[in-house]
């Protein structure tokens, strides 16, 4: 029974540390299928490079203008074309106590690039979590007049920095 159990333990281990693949077109073979922003409107790109996963790569639910554009995956991007003026870019999760929110003002034939980075919210929250739902409570409370109250911040990118970031990434589906 030990033994067993070790087994399971390590295989799930391993698991974790697995690669995650994604299968989702990349950028370049969007731009080439779908061309790139509508005419007369702006392209708004949201990306989270590739890393770790994690044994659960939850991802994040990314809206614009509080339409959803994906689920923003270790590795993957979304994006959705607007045209110009501002709008909002979002994640909101349903287990976290927060919504990140940024504006963004669109200017027609302009792509706009942004990378998602864990929020100092919510590094705190995981961090309370070792204490349990007491834990979270309090790290909850004890942030709740952060800058940023959601899950990720949004971090701007230049058109070249990010072409370079989103050249191995692949479309979120």
């Amino acid at each position: 029974m030990f033994r067993n159990l070790c087994t399971l333990v390590a295989a799930a281990l391993l698991f974790g540390c697995a690669a995650t693949t994604r299968d989702g077109l990349d950028y370049s073979s969007v731009s080439k299928t779908y061309g790139g922003p509508k005419n007369g409107q702006g392209r708004i790109v949201v990306l989270l490079e590739k890393g770790y996963a994690g044994v659960f790569d939850q991802g994040y639910p990314v809206s614009l203008d509080n339409e959803p554009i994906g689920e923003l995956k270790t590795g993957t991007f979304v994006y959705g074309d607007r045209p110009p003026g501002r709008h909002e870019l979002s994640v909101n999760q349903w287990d976290f106590p927060g919504v990140t929110k940024q504006e963004v003002n669109v200017a027609a034939g302009r792509t706009y690039f942004f990378v998602t980075k864990q929020s100092e919210r919510s590094k705190a929250m995981k961090v309370g979590s070792f204490a349990g739902l007491t834990g979270m409570a309090v790290t909850a409370i004890a942030t709740s007049g952060n800058s940023n109250p959601g899950p990720v911040d949004f971090d701007p990118l230049d058109e070249a920095a990010g072409m370079r970031a989103i050249s191995e990434l692949r479309l979120a589906k």
